[in-house]
């Protein structure tokens, strides 16, 4: 067959199959022009979830008569000043989005730049311009989307459905852009200038006031990296990953590399399926990260994305390690020496707001609550000055366990319930964590066959086996050898090493050992822990205190469930009206 040169039309018409999806991507392109012209305040409208209308209002700088011509032209922009792909500063630059946007819909086109003497109007189904009394800014109206291409339009979903994708994509650029106004159908509003633990709340819900963590860690000059942003407690989580939002140099993205980053992060504090919520700002320069990978711009490609891995994880890591007491301005670090090293025999105890006990009065029973004598209150309490000390520690005093699984304690202000195994299962877990692996040379190399593809990749994340103990190179055109492995383990290679490949094809790194090394640990931990239903003394119960205070991510157990609640002080007030 002979090659012919397509009409416009249909170029237009398959440009849309690529960057035009449904209403919620027209949203998305048309808001992002809006940002690159400098708008502050833009009002969405959409109607039968944009299939009827979808109408985007901006106060930016608009156009002149000729702008407007060309903006509908293919690849025509304002975006590449200087010709140069590895400088984007801009939202949109492809030139793409308005002609396929007006090739699936009938679009028209209101602006005014504030220097001609009036604004214009352009239909986009005739090309005809004319003036108007549009008097700053831009509209952009578009109706009847897919209306031109039938068969793309059954495939749009309900319009309660388009809607939330739309909310969706607000959402994010309402995330990337705090200092914009953004107004959906008069419903969803994100003011101006709102700070960014407000918009926080508002985009995620209020549940995320106080439990999120902030971040801000440049890598240093030699790559010019910087995270900033916040991340949620692990104790607050999802089911999916709708509240995670990233962005590389202002830009909304959903990248392999970050995502993959987040989870590495949460690995030991969080089950796998579950996802933390964050909103996090990647800054690199410009020549590092390639923009131009995809019509939708929400992909992205790294100069050195394993650095960028890298980098991420550390910085989350450390944020999430954060101990509730600084070891420097521990107040009882001399006065109380003790460490919970396990279970030991606990001596008879008494607590005096468990034990009651009934005794006659006059014929009539009543109840009352036990007393200590004078030894055993001296036996069980420690000196004043000890004993004020220990109230002032972020986990306060052990007052008492209840049913031998939750330990009891009071600080100045409040009542603290601290789950024993989960608190004693992260001590163990750190200090096991911190331990080099132990490494097991082979006599024998462990040979096993694999497609020359999955061997480019698995070389390719050689080091970080070898991070995990696992020691391997290629043996042969079809093979690779395991020269040293962790030691204890006893499974599948040819599985594992089929996952790690594609993995490495998937997200261009791999988490499978480690992942694999943090269940390990974390059920080693889990057996060889204080249990739920033993019977703690004050000495131990107080130690365990003081432990889980000095202890990396001692908030959540290493399943990612809380260790301990407090109670404030005034909420039990509150519930005896004192």
């Amino acid at each position: 067959m002979p090659i012919r040169l397509l009409p416009d039309y249909l170029i237009n018409q398959i440009a849309a199959g690529e960057v035009v999806e449904h209403g919620a991507s027209v949203v998305k392109e048309t808001v992002e022009n809006a940002l690159d012209a400098g708008a502050d305040q833009i009002i969405i409208d959409v109607v039968d979830g944009g299939r009827t209308l979808i109408n985007v209002v901006d106060n930016g700088s608009g156009m002149g008569q000729e702008d407007l011509a060309n903006c509908i032209m293919r690849h025509a922009t304002s975006k590449l000043p200087d010709d140069n792909l590895s400088h984007i500063n801009f939202m949109g630059f492809r030139g793409e989005a308005l002609p396929s946007i007006a090739s699936v819909s009938d679009m028209t086109i209101d602006t005014c730049n504030g220097t001609d003497e009036n604004g214009w109007h352009l239909d986009c189904n005739t090309g005809e311009i004319r003036p108007s009394d549009w008097q700053s800014g831009t509209r952009i109206r578009v109706q009847n989307l897919f209306a031109k291409t039938p068969a793309r339009l059954k495939f749009l979903r309900s319009d309660r459905a388009e809607t939330m994708a739309v909310l969706d994509v607000v959402k994010r650029l309402a995330m990337a852009r705090t200092d914009v106004g953004f107004v959906l159908n008069n419903k969803w509003r994100f003011p101006k200038d709102q700070p960014l633990l407000e918009r926080i709340a508002a985009v995620m819900g209020d549940d995320v006031v106080g439990r999120m963590h902030a971040v801000d860690v440049s890598s240093g000059s030699t790559t010019g990296m910087r995270l900033t942003g916040y991340i949620s407690d692990p104790t607050l989580r999802r089911a999916s990953s709708v509240d995670q939002y990233l962005f590389v140099n202002g830009r909304p993205v959903k990248d392999k590399v970050l995502v993959g980053a987040l989870r590495a992060a949460y690995m030991d504090v969080m089950h796998a399926r579950e996802f933390p919520l964050c909103a996090l700002y990647l800054t690199l320069p410009p020549e590092h990260v390639d923009v131009n990978v995809s019509p939708t711009k929400n992909d992205v490609h790294f100069l050195e994305p394993t650095h960028v891995r890298s980098f991420i994880i550390k910085v989350l890591r450390d944020v999430l390690s954060q101990t509730m007491v600084d070891e420097k301005t521990t107040v009882a670090s001399d006065n109380n020496k003790m460490s919970f090293t396990g279970p030991i025999v606990s001596r008879p105890q008494f607590s005096p707001y468990t034990s009651v006990a009934r005794q006659p009065d006059n014929g009539r029973q009543e109840l009352f609550a036990t007393q200590p004598n004078s030894c055993e209150s001296k036996k069980n309490s420690a000196p004043e000055s000890v004993e004020n000390i220990f109230y002032s520690q972020p986990l306060g005093r052990a007052v008492g366990q209840i049913a031998n699984k939750y330990i009891i304690a009071a600080t100045v202000d409040s009542l603290v319930v601290v789950d024993q195994h989960a608190a004693h299962e992260r001590i163990t877990y750190e200090k096991m964590r911190t331990h080099t692996i132990k490494v097991q040379p082979l006599l024998t190399p462990i040979v096993v066959h694999l497609k020359s593809e999955d061997i480019t990749a698995i070389l390719d994340v050689a080091d970080e086996l070898r991070d995990s103990g696992l020691v391997l190179d290629s043996f042969g055109d079809d093979a690779v050898a395991i020269f040293e492995k962790p030691s204890d383990w006893d499974m599948d290679w040819v599985s594992v090493l089929h996952d790690i490949a594609d993995e490495v094809r998937e997200y261009g790194h791999s988490s499978i050992l480690k992942e694999k090394l943090h269940l390990k640990l974390a059920n080693h931990a889990c057996h060889h822990s204080v249990r739920a239903g033993q019977k703690l003394n004050y000495e131990q119960m107080d130690a365990l205190l003081r432990d889980i205070e000095k202890t990396e991510r001692g908030g959540e157990c290493n399943h990612g469930r809380p260790v301990y609640k407090f109670i404030p002080l005034k909420d039990v007030d509150g519930w005896f009206e004192r």
